[in-house]
This record gives C-alpha cells, structure tokens and sequence, in this order.
C-alpha cells in the first residue's frame, strides 16, 4: 500500500510555471510507475505524464515539452514542473502510483490558469 500526498498548486497566470510534487509514504524503488493525471469539469480523468521505475518518461501530447516530471529517490517524491501555462491546463491534478497492479491516487491539487 502506498499514500500519496500532492502539493504545489496554485493560481497562475497564462505563461507562467508551477512546480507539483506528490510524496509517496514508501520507497519510490517498491513502486512500477508513478504519474500525474488531470480531470477537468465536465472532462474525463486525463494522463499527464508517468515515469516508470527504472527511468522511462511518457507524456501527454498536450503538455510534451512544456511539462517534465522527475522523481527524487531520496525524498520518495515524484515532481511535475510545469512550463507556458495555458487555460486548458486548468484541472485537478492528481498524482497516481502503481504498485503490483494496484493503483492508488492522492486528493489532488488545483491548478489555475486564469488572467
């Protein structure tokens, strides 16, 4: 079992840049993929970017360079820098682990694009 807990998230204007992290409550080497989605109002849950154990990075063609995620072994925390914002990355962002087939999802964090 695993806990997510995301942060980072934030009212912004479009253009700037946001930093998420998710903290995972156990060692990010016990864990296949971790990932961030997004669920806008009235829109399905849609993947963002996912990173798997062993380094392998995929992105949504929406957000593929101007999004990264990285994850820091040390603090067991996956992040999601988020470059040129614009109004349709406006969403719930939530971070998504996998672990043995099993996924779990943190509460989520709002992001904002708005002037």
């Amino acid at each position: 079992q695993v806990q997510l807990v995301e942060s980072g998230g934030g009212l912004v204007q479009p253009g700037e840049s946001l930093r998420l992290s998710c903290a995972a409550s156990r060692s990010l080497f016990g864990i296949e993929t971790m990932g961030w989605y997004r669920q806008a109002p009235g829109k399905q849950r849609e993947e963002v970017a996912i990173t798997k154990r062993w380094g392998s990075n995929q992105y949504a063609d929406s957000v593929r360079g101007r999004f990264t995620i990285s994850r820091d072994n040390v603090k067991n925390t996956v992040y999601l820098e988020m470059n040129s914002l614009k109004f349709e990355d406006t969403a719930v962002y939530l971070c998504y682990a996998e672990v043995s087939g099993t996924s779990y999802w943190g509460q989520g964090t709002q992001v904002t694009v708005s002037s």
